[in-house]
């Protein structure tokens, strides 16, 4: 498509039509009975329902006519890129930035309200809202929770989570459950301690905090030196959002690394609850079980990847799982009542470890510690996979993910504490001999990759899978779409500009969308009209 067609065609999206969106903005009426059986035809939560698995069951674009696929409308926010996931609720698009919110016809792409805040603080990206009732919630780079009325986007209340002087910041996109807005914090380079919060949607009033490392005596102090305060400013944050199951009552959390990200000789020990997941009572915060995929971790593999779940026949046996692609480049499926590891297999190049023993704990690769003079070690800081959204399809029993192949060398040393200060404790040199991704499909019954699809360079975007066997994912600028069961390339479309979110999926008067981020403009995209 030729640059001035798109500019053509991005000026009608922002003021075509525009009395369209007046008469959708009633009562949203986003009930915590609706997020518990969500319509297939919206998209409501970050991950589209509470089990994480991104898969729609759409099936108006498929396969036998993917071919016509057109770009339908798109929307520039002309702020930062857009790293979020936008909610479609009731025919409206919510969509962030830092400091942003907009709401946007979805079947237009025009402009209905934006909220603009400014705030101090870091600016690394954001992903989304949540939504309760007709009100929506967001985090902020100076870590705090803003809730705004979905109708017209005014400002219902602002609350602290965490000083910024001491360099908390959020990005993630709330999970809203039941009567709590459960929402984390985000700063890991710095020697602050990470938590989770439910907060009241209607007041802002804190429900509960679980913090990431145990008070001292707590069960898990255990983990971190005797004699030391290192337990106090340990890191893990919880920077992504969870998933819920509501037999359970539990929500599904994933843990950052601990600090100093590289030098552990500043904290021996396994360090709980860092580089885990863990699984919370949704209505106290109180610890049901934890797995801590990177023990001692001194690679910063934070394990704040998505928390999918699943309901698995394994060796003719039925599993309530929790299907888990780690950054340490291990994939997991754990009994999600229990935590029990039922397999942990590697799906990328991996040299830290080289297995999971049966007791869950991994068996460590040979001179595999940072040093002064440099370790390479496999994967790279970065990860096997980082913050994009995985898919699972569950008629196929397919888990698709963008993997990352990537090493480096890691260096450590000592860093003093200074309260607010970075407190890395080495770095990395990220080697450019083994540095590509790729979108695989792991089948979940046996841990084995059933097909993948090399991309050109590393990317960033997340996936999407559908009833009709189709998958959305990408790389370099390009949307594309492949074959669920085979992994044959049956679309693409250049965006011009790189791809930081997964794509959602929604219908409006019975037309289905296929929506994805890409640098500051929202594209939509649909089957062509004759």
């Amino acid at each position: 498509m030729g640059g001035a067609f798109f500019i053509s065609l991005l000026g009608v999206a922002l003021t075509a039509l525009p009395g369209v969106s007046a008469r959708f903005l009633v009562a949203q009426g986003l009930t915590p009975e609706k997020l518990l059986q969500p319509s297939p035809d919206t998209w409501p939560t970050y991950n589209g329902d509470y089990s994480g698995r991104r898969f729609s069951t759409l099936d108006q674009i498929n396969s036998g006519n993917i071919s016509s696929l057109a770009l339908a409308w798109a929307f520039r926010a002309r702020t930062a890129a857009i790293k979020s996931t936008p909610l479609e609720v009731n025919g409206i698009l919510y969509l962030t930035t830092p400091d942003n919110v907009w709401a946007v016809d979805a079947r237009f792409g025009h402009e209905i309200w934006h909220y603009r805040r400014v705030s101090q603080g870091d600016h690394i990206g954001h992903r989304g809202v949540g939504m309760y009732g007709d009100w929506l919630y967001f985090t902020t780079p100076d870590a705090h929770l803003v809730s705004l009325n979905a109708k017209d986007g005014s400002k219902r209340w602002d609350i602290e989570l965490a000083d910024p002087k001491l360099e908390y910041f959020s990005t993630m996109s709330p999970l809203v459950v039941r009567n709590h807005v459960l929402v984390g914090v985000s700063g890991d380079v710095t020697d602050i301690p990470g938590f989770l919060d439910s907060v009241d949607p209607e007041t802002g009033k804190m429900q509960w905090r679980w913090y990431t490392e145990p008070r001292p005596g707590e069960p898990g102090s255990e983990t971190w030196p005797k004699n030391s305060d290192a337990i106090l400013h340990g890191g893990g944050m919880t920077w992504m959002t969870g998933t819920y199951d509501p037999d359970l009552n539990l929500v599904y959390w994933g843990t950052g690394n601990a600090g100093p990200d590289y030098n552990g000789l500043e904290r021996e020990g396994d360090n709980l609850y860092t580089a885990s997941i863990v699984a919370l009572d949704a209505d106290t915060g109180k610890l049901r079980w934890h797995y801590q995929f990177t023990p001692h971790d001194i690679w910063d593999y934070d394990s704040t990847q998505m928390p999918v779940l699943a309901d698995l026949t394994l060796g003719g046996e039925l599993w309530k799982a929790v299907l888990f692609a780690n950054r340490n480049g291990f994939f997991y499926v754990l009994d999600r009542a229990t935590g029990k590891l039922i397999r942990g297999k590697p799906f990328i190049q991996t040299t830290w470890a080289t297995g999971i023993r049966p007791d869950g704990r991994p068996m460590l690769g040979g001179n595999s510690v940072p040093s002064e003079e440099g370790t390479k070690v496999c994967p790279d800081q970065s990860g096997g996979t980082n913050w994009m959204p995985p898919s699972f399809d569950p008629g196929l029993g397919l888990f698709f993910v963008t993997a990352r192949e990537s090493c480096g060398i890691f260096f450590s040393w000592k860093d003093d504490y200074n309260a607010g200060d970075a407190f890395r404790g080495g770095a990395v040199q990220r080697l450019a001999e083994t540095n590509y991704s790729a979108l695989r499909a792991i089948d979940v019954a046996t841990g084995e990759r059933r097909w993948e699809f090399p991309y050109t360079v590393q990317s960033w975007a997340g996936v999407l899978s559908t009833a009709s066997g189709v998958v959305f994912a990408g790389g370099s600028g390009n949307l594309m779409a492949f074959d669920a069961k085979s992994g044959k390339h049956l679309w693409h479309f250049q965006t011009g500009s790189s791809l930081y979110a997964g794509a959602i999926t929604y219908m409006v008067d019975n037309r289905q969308y296929v929506l994805m981020p890409s640098g500051t403009t929202l594209t939509a995209f649909a089957l062509a009209e004759f």
